[in-house]
C-alpha cells in the first residue's frame, strides 16, 4: 500500500516566498496548498484537513496571531498542528525566547524563522512530523 504524502498548508502573504519554500518542500515529497491571508487559510484549512500549517505571524487581513486563536476555537481545526513562520528574533537570543513562550501561549505547536537556510527549515518541518508525540509544547531548539 502507498503511503500518502503529507498535506501542509502554507499561509503567507509574500507570494515569493510561499512559491520558494513550496517548490522546496514538494522537492522532498510534501504536498503543498497555498494561502495568501490568514482568512484564506483558515477557509481552506477547513476545505482541505492539511496535516500542518505553516503559518505567518506578520499579514494584512488576518495576521497569524488571530488566525491561529480562529483555528484553536473552532472544533474542526482546532486539533491542527501550527508552526508560526516569524522574522521576527533575527538574530537576537533573547527574542528566540519571546517567540517560544508566544507560540506556546497561543497554542502554535512550533516556530521556524523565515530568515533560515531553505535546507534548514524543510529540516525543521521533516523533524516536527518525526516527532514521536504531538503535543502543543515546542520542542527545544538545537
Amino acid at each position: 500500500m502507498e503511503e500518502r504524502q503529507l498535506l501542509i498548508l502554507l499561509v503567507d502573504d509574500e507570494k515569493d516566498f510561499r512559491e520558494i519554500l513550496s517548490a522546496k518542500l514538494k522537492a522532498v515529497g510534501f504536498n503543498i496548498a497555498e494561502a495568501g491571508n490568514g482568512e484564506e487559510g483558515v477557509r481552506k484549512a477547513k476545505e482541505i484537513k492539511p496535516d500542518l500549517m505553516l503559518l505567518d505571524l506578520n499579514m494584512p487581513v488576518m495576521n497569524g496571531a488571530e488566525t491561529l486563536l480562529r483555528i484553536k476555537a473552532d472544533p474542526e481545526l482546532e486539533n491542527l498542528k501550527v508552526v508560526f513562520l516569524t522574522n521576527y528574533g533575527e538574530p537576537q537570543k533573547d527574542l528566540d525566547l519571546i517567540n517560544e513562550k508566544f507560540a506556546r501561549e497561543v497554542g502554535a505547536f512550533d516556530y521556524i524563522k523565515k530568515t533560515d537556510e531553505l535546507d534548514k527549515i524543510v529540516e525543521e518541518i521533516k523533524n516536527i512530523f518525526n516527532a514521536s508525540t504531538v503535543s502543543d509544547s515546542i520542542k527545544p531548539k538545537e
